[in-house]
């Protein structure tokens, strides 16, 4: 008799285990640029609008600010970005791409075609689970659970 609480059953594991997969997929062609996944995650962002704040990276990466400062912080050391505080408000952070790391996007453009050939999926089948892993996000972040009592 199957069990609800099979690990194999567990959506969060499937998920945790996809997650850890492809994440370790992306290391050596990451390494090859000089940057680790997170850090690749700011970079997209950057390389597709051309600057922001941290307060909108951190929106759109959905990541805390003491996760995303040291990745910013690096990614200044590598000489990739710049961070300014803003003139009109030095509450918000300006973030931007340095001419290198506007450079480097030309050798991250094989990337995406590398890491979609090795999952074995077809592109129709990729878009609709992006689609799918996006709409799932959506719906849990929206959802506020509390435990059930004894």
């Amino acid at each position: 008799m199957a069990s609800e609480l099979e690990l194999g059953r567990q959506v969060c594991f499937a998920l945790y285990a996809a997650s850890r997969a492809v994440t370790q997929l992306y290391r050596p062609v990451l390494d090859a640029l000089g940057l680790t996944y997170p850090q690749y995650l700011v970079m997209l962002v950057l390389w597709e609008q051309g600057q922001t704040t941290v307060k909108a990276l951190s929106t759109t990466l959905n990541l805390d600010s003491g996760t995303l400062s040291p990745l910013l912080k690096r990614l200044e050391a590598a000489g990739l970005v710049t961070r300014r505080r803003r003139a009109d408000d030095e509450r918000s952070v300006e973030v931007r791409l340095t001419d290198d790391g506007a450079t480097l996007r030309e050798r991250a453009t094989t990337v995406p075609r590398k890491i979609a050939g090795a999952t074995g999926m077809e592109a129709a089948e990729l878009e609709t689970l992006r689609r799918d892993l996006t709409r799932l996000t959506e719906t849990v972040s929206a959802q506020r659970l509390t435990p059930d009592e004894p």
